[in-house]
Parts: C-alpha cells; sequence; structure tokens
C-alpha cells in the first residue's frame, strides 16, 4: 500500500482536463514535462501559454522531501510562519550526519550519539507539523522517495539537489532550498521560471559494460555542467523505454550535474513493475488508467525537434562505458579512451580507493551487477589491489541485498559495507590515509567529483563510472585497466579477463525488510513541544533579516573576488561543517573558505579594507559587519553550481554581504539568493569582471527604482581614485523585488500568516 493513495488519485482525477486545457491555450502538441507542468498550476486549468525561459510561473506542488542537513534550516523557517501543520504531505530523512569510518554498524551507532540533538529536534519538529520523518540509517533520501513516494505525473520539490532522482518514475521532482520548501509547506504557490527543453532520444538496448550511468555520463560530456540550466531533460523513445525504473532514476540523478531543472522519463512498463515490485500495485493500475497523460502526446514522438529546444539523440546500441573526471563530472571519457587520457595528462594510475551505492547507483540492480564482478576476484583467483565501499541506499535494498547474499560477496573480497546514508559521497568519510597532500586517485558511483568533494583533500582525482566499471577497477587497482579488453594476472600467474557483468531489476524473491526506519507523525501536534537549547552550537532559532534601507548601496567593500569554478561546497563546505547545519551563526565560519581568491591565488584569504591585512574571509566580513560596513562577493561563470545548500546563500546574507555580481549564476543558487532578500546580479559584459579591483568600494545605484528588466549600475571606486561605472543585468521580478525590498521572502510569509 503506498502513501498518500487519496492525494495521487485526485492528481490522476484532473489530469485529462487540466492538460486539455493546456493543449487549447498552448495551441500545439505537448511534451511530457508540459503536461505534468500545466497540470500543477497553482491557479487551476490553463489560461494562457507560459513562454519557455521567460515566463515566472506558480506551481502547486504534491510534496515535499528534506534531508536531514538541509531540514533543520528549513523547519527553522518553517516554524516563524505560523502554520499549525504542512499544507501537503512531507518527509525528513535522516541520511547526511552519518559519517562513514569504520563500517555500517558502528558508524550508525557514533552517528546517532553525535547527533542526538540535531534528530531529537527533528523527530519532534516533525511529529508536530504533521511530517512523515525517517530515522537515521533508513536510507538515501532519493532511494527512499523513489520506493515510497515518486508517482508518474507528479510534481514534488526537495531540499537537496539530486531530487531529480524520481524523474525515474515519471515525476517533476525539483531540487530546491529551504525557503521555497517552507512557501510549499506553508500553503504558498512556488514559483519557478517556464523551463526550456532538451529532448534526448535514445534509442537500441545497453548491453555488456554498458549502463545507464553512461547514458548521463555521457550527457555530461555533451551538454556540460551549465548547459542543462533553466531546463528540463525529457528522455524518449525504444531506448529509454528499455531501461529498468532504477536505472532512468540515475540518468534523472545526474542531471544536477548538467545544471538541469529536473529530468524525467515517461511513464511504461518498466515503472509499473518498479511500482508494484514496492508493494504499490495500487499506483501502478492507477497510472495505467491514465497513461496517455503520462506521455508526450504522439506528435512529440514523430517529430521531437518542433518541441524542444535542444534535441540530443543516443544510441543505445553503440554507446560505451565511460569514466568522467577528474574534478568535473563534466569531463566525458569513453573507455577505450581513458588509460591515454590517465597517461597524457599524469594523473594518478593506482587506484586507491573504489566506492559505489549513494543516492546515484545504489538500486537491487546496480548491487546486482557490481556482485557479479565481484564474485569473480574469486572464481578467477584475483586479489582485490584496492580498498573498496559499498553504500546501500536504503534498508529495504540493505536487508534484501544482505538476504540475497550480495553484501558477503562484497565482504568476501575485501569490501566495507557502509550505512544507509550519503556518506563520502558528500565528504562524510573519515578517510584513512598516510598523507592528505599526495596526489592519488579515487573511483567512484557517485554524482560528483569536484576537489575536495569526497575526502577533503585538494589532491584527490575522483573519477566518476558506473558501480560494474568501479568494482572491477578496484580489483585491478589500475586506472589504466579496461575490463572490456584487458587481462589481469591471478594469483596462478595465469592470464585471465572479467565476464561482463549481469544483474536483476527486482529480486527474484521479492523486496523485503523488518524495519524500514519510518516514523508516522501524531494525529495531533499541537501539544508536541519543539526545543531548542539556547546554548546549543548545534541548533540556533532564527532572527528575521532586516528589510532593505530603501536607498541605493554606497561604500560596499569587495570582500572576495572568487576564480574560477566556485561551488556551492566551495562557498559553505560540507563533510565537518554539516553538524552546524541548524545553527546559522557558526556556520557561517565556513563562508566562501574554499573559494580562490583572485588576487593571492590561496583559499580563505582576503585583505581587510578596514586594516589592509589578510584573513579569513568569514572572519574580514565579520570585522565589516561590526564596522557597520557591507560588501560585495564578486565570482566567475555558473556561480553556485552543485548542491542545493541555501546556507551558501544564508550565510553572506547573515555576515551581511549585500550582493552577490558574477558572470552568471547555477539555478537554485540564486534563487536561493533572492528567497534571502540578497541582491544576486550579473555583469551586462562579461569583462567588466576584470575591472573589480582588490581595494575597490562599490556602489549600486538603481534599486529606488528597482524594476523588473531594467539594469542596475555599479560604481567601483579604485584606490587610486579612477572609477568604473557599468551596466548589470538581473532576473527579478516584482515578486522577487518584493522580497529583497522586505529583506526576504519569509519576512513576507510571516506577514501573511499574522505571526
Amino acid at each position: 500500500m503506498a502513501f498518500d493513495v487519496d492525494m495521487i488519485q485526485r492528481v490522476y482525477a484532473g489530469l485529462g482536463e487540466r492538460i486539455e486545457a493546456a493543449r487549447q491555450v498552448v495551441g500545439h502538441p505537448l511534451t511530457l514535462s508540459e503536461k505534468i507542468l500545466y497540470a500543477h498550476l497553482s491557479a487551476g486549468k490553463a489560461t494562457e501559454a507560459q513562454e519557455r525561459g521567460k515566463a515566472y510561473v506558480d506551481f502547486a506542488p504534491d510534496r515535499v522531501a528534506m534531508q536531514d542537513a538541509t531540514a533543520q534550516m528549513a523547519l527553522l523557517q518553517f516554524m516563524q510562519a505560523g502554520r499549525p501543520k504542512v499544507a501537503v504531505p512531507s518527509t525528513v530523512h535522516c541520511d547526511h550526519l552519518i559519517q562513514a569510518e569504520v563500517g555500517a554498524d558502528t558508524d550508525l551507532s557514533v552517528a546517532k550519539s553525535k547527533n542526538k540533538e540535531v534528530y531529537d529536534f527533528l523527530a519532534s519538529i516533525s511529529d508536530k507539523y504533521g511530517i512523515g520523518f525517517w530515522k537515521p540509517g533508513a536510507g538515501i533520501i532519493h532511494q527512499v522517495v523513489i520506493e515510497n513516494y515518486a508517482f508518474p505525473g507528479g510534481m514534488m520539490i526537495g531540499t537537496d539537489s539530486h531530487t531529480p532522482n524520481a524523474g525515474g518514475l515519471g515525476m517533476i521532482a525539483i531540487g530546491v532550498g529551504g525557503a521555497d520548501a517552507c512557501d510549499v509547506m506553508a500553503g504558498l504557490p512556488w514559483e519557478l521560471k517556464m523551463p526550456k527543453l532538451i529532448g534526448v532520444k535514445l534509442t537500441g538496448k545497453l548491453s555488456g559494460w554498458t549502463s545507464a550511468k553512461d547514458v548521463i555520463l555521457r550527457v555530461a560530456g555533451i551538454v556540460t555542467v551549465k548547459g542543462g540550466t533553466g531546463c528540463i531533460v525529457e528522455y524518449f523513445g525504444d531506448g529509454a523505454e528499455s531501461l529498468s525504473a532504477t536505472g532512468k532514476g540515475t540518468i534523472c540523478n545526474m542531471g544536477a550535474e548538467i545544471g538541469a531543472t529536473t529530468s524525467i522519463f515517461a511513464y511504461d512498463e518498466k515503472m509499473g513493475n518498479y511500482l508494484r515490485a514496492t508493494s504499490r500495485a495500487d499506483i501502478a493500475d492507477a497510472a495505467e488508467a491514465v497513461k496517455a497523460h503520462l506521455r508526450p502526446d504522439d506528435e512529440v514522438y514523430a517529430d521531437p525537434a518542433t518541441y524542444y529546444d535542444q534535441l540530443i539523440e543516443i544510441d543505445l546500441n553503440t554507446l560505451e562505458p565511460h569514466i568522467n573526471g577528474p574534478f568535473t563530472p563534466d569531463l566525458a571519457w569513453p573507455l577505450s579512451n581513458f588509460a591515454k587520457a590517465v597517461r597524457d595528462n599524469g594523473w594518478p594510475e593506482k587506484l586507491e580507493v573504489g566506492l559505489i551505492g549513494s543516492c546515484t547507483n545504489s538500486s537491487y540492480e546496480d548491487m546486482t551487477r557490481s556482485a557479479s564482478i565481484a564474485a569473480q576476484a574469486a572464481t578467477k583467483h584475483l586479489k582485490t589491489k584496492a580498498e573498496f565501499t559499498i553504500t546501500p541506499g536504503s534498508e529495504l535494498v540493505r536487508f534484501t541485498a544482505q538476504r540475497d547474499g550480495i553484501l558477503t560477496t562484497f565482504e568476501e573480497m575485501g569490501g566495507v559495507v557502509l550505512a544507509n546514508a550519503c556518506g563520502p559521497c558528500i565528504g562524510q568519510w573519515a578517510r584513512h590515509m598516510d598523507d592528505p597532500t599526495r596526489k592519488n586517485s579515487i573511483i567512484t558511483s557517485f554524482n560528483r567529483n569536484f576537489a575536495k568533494r569526497n575526502d577533503g583533500n585538494a589532491s584527490t582525482h575522483a573519477f566518476v563510472a558506473s558501480p560494474e566499471i568501479v568494482t572491477a577497477l578496484v580489483i585491478a587497482g589500475d586506472l589504466t585497466f579496461n575490463p572490456m579488453t584487458d587481462s589481469l594476472t591471478n594469483e596462478n600467474g595465469e592470464q585471465v579477463m572479467f565476464d561482463e557483468p549481469q544483474g536483476i531489476e527486482q529480486p527474484l524473491k521479492g523486496y523485503a525488510v523488518d524495519d524500514a526506519g519510518y516514523q508516522a507523525p501524531a494525529a495531533d501536534g499541537s501539544e508536541v513541544q519543539v526545543v531548542i537549547s539556547p546554548t546549543s552550537d548545534r541548533l540556533q532559532l532564527l532572527a528575521p533579516f532586516a528589510a532593505w534601507e530603501g536607498t541605493d548601496l554606497s561604500g560596499l567593500k569587495l570582500l572576495i573576488k572568487a576564480k574560477g569554478k566556485c561551488t556551492t561546497d566551495h562557498i559553505s563546505m560540507a563533510g565537518p561543517w554539516l553538524k552546524f547545519r541548524g545553527h546559522l551563526d557558526n556556520i557561517s565560519n565556513n563562508m566562501l573558505i574554499g573559494a580562490v581568491n583572485f588576487y593571492t591565488e590561496k583559499t580563505n584569504s582576503v585583505k581587510n579594507q578596514l586594516t589592509g591585512e589578510y584573513g579569513g574571509v568569514p572572519d574580514v566580513q565579520r570585522a565589516y559587519k561590526v564596522a557597520g560596513v557591507g560588501s560585495v562577493v564578486v565570482g566567475d561563470e555558473n556561480y553556485g553550481e552543485g548542491s542545493s545548500r541555501e546556507h551558501a546563500a544564508m550565510e553572506p546574507r547573515f555576515l551581511g554581504v549585500r550582493a552577490i555580481l558574477v558572470r552568471s549564476f547555477a539555478r537554485i543558487h540564486e534563487t536561493n539568493l533572492k528567497k534571502q532578500g540578497m541582491l544576486g546580479l550579473t555583469f551586462a559584459n562579461s569583462a567588466d569582471y576584470d575591472k573589480v579591483q582588490e581595494d575597490d568600494s562599490i556602489d549600486i545605484k538603481g534599486l529606488t527604482t528597482f524594476a523588473p528588466g531594467v539594469p542596475l549600475t555599479v560604481v567601483l571606486n579604485h584606490a587610486d581614485g579612477s572609477v568604473d561605472e557599468f551596466a548589470v543585468n538581473h532576473t527579478y521580478n516584482q515578486g522577487q523585488i518584493e522580497w529583497f525590498k522586505a529583506g526576504a521572502a519569509l519576512n513576507i510569509i510571516r506577514m501573511k500568516q499574522g505571526a
């Protein structure tokens, strides 16, 4: 029996009428994404067409999902909204705060003790406001969502950038910041710029070593880390229908790595099979009854180039396994070219660690394909050369894999099974390493591989591949090994080759679990007390941000001019900082400490213009705040790519930064800045980035007449007395300008609720 069946039935009951209304106003056949988007307009049936890439649209998502690191700030904000209960089905998943060090049992026990205060807070606030709570050890948010909550044709938002994983079950699922989640939980419309559409036509069928992971690794190489910004990627074709639902989920999950708003597949038999296998036959039956609404119109299939803004075609018959990296997930190498790339670039050939699992590749099918390679270590008398870790995606997958002997196979080849949590994928990895400064190589089946992402070490070269490729390379211990063509010398001195991986989509005996880890909320939470100690270093009640003072801004100091890639990991690191995600003051001590200063080529070292001395970024900004001086952060292209973490927007706002001025933004981060009342601006002329000098005093003009589509003006007052003045663009609509004037979107919610 599925969760929230009544809600899903209501969605399906209105689909046909809403889609037909949209078809009439748009005036042409609809893609799947358009059908779901128009069916979820907060105002009801469509009355006008919404221009892709231009129109801001209010939607009514069906549900909200939050992971524990981001849920803290989202729910601290929700407490200020004045609502007695969430307006839509919502869940919290405890997956981010468990550090991988020894193994599943020990690591989970340590996490429960170390994070007890936070877990108790999340459990109690969930109980009070009617939110489903998934305990630590229950699994990673996206795997738990696809197993329990995702449904074809639905729309959800989640406070994690990989929320699009649910697109594997035909759902529009979008990663957002906590303020957006707060809006939806408070019953308010959720605003999104109408996405453009990238169509990916898949033909043929995967075979041999090639897996669903290789589809998205190839797409990332084509589109790049910013090429999907503002777009939904919609997969279709006979090749799409040949992929398992969890394979589709893998592809949608990693769509975050090209900046896509989300990714999606049409409903098909594979999705129905997965719904039934995960005890949701009622949802499968309901979806089957409205199947025509859960796929693009026939005309779109017949002539896709007419209906998508960009069209990509991939033949699965000829697709080769890929390995992407290092340091960026869009550096895509076909397996046949990878060894040469390793040698030509001087990357460390010795493989030290291989890691499989995470929210991206932790399905039962993934585990079986990897295990089919792992088992060959014993049968072919091969000794594993690198460390190996396995992260199950959920207790359902872990329990079933344990029952079926899969985890035993991994352990017999020397693998360590970690807790059902994010772990090394997000930097929650206490890696055992002799010298952290030594250049080294690791390979994962995760989604991201930015510098320092997994182990905090800038010298670690991280590569991304399918679980089965990772497993084969772990046994070889060599990045240049190609399991499709190369042999290994076994313990008997014989040359042996791997057989192709074999996988099973669904367990032959069905899924099983003793305790999935779910806690239902109280029927009436009005008497539940949410207690936060005033002396806690983990949790802190929020105070509202101040409203705009009503004038242009002058005398702002340059805090940092960031050089090159500046992701949300650079702006607000994870790893050991995760423990402060519920305490804005404490976590602000990591603000921009990973960004490279353009002038010094160093991290966490910027000039304090009040003293002339250099100091850490947060320290200098705190000095400016005490002095009542605002500041500006300047950045490069795709600023804020990566995780959805709104702390990367809240920390600068909290410490007194007034504007972020960059060449371009990643979507989620730009929205997060707006929600927190921050100015997010882009250079009208990208070359003006070069005019910014270290000792600049900066003015921002035009705020008293701040209006949609009207550029503002930035004045750089240089230390030598010279001045540069130029236009800067913004994407604020009138409602977002009101957020800025009020000091934050939450301030407006509070006023509307009368809290």
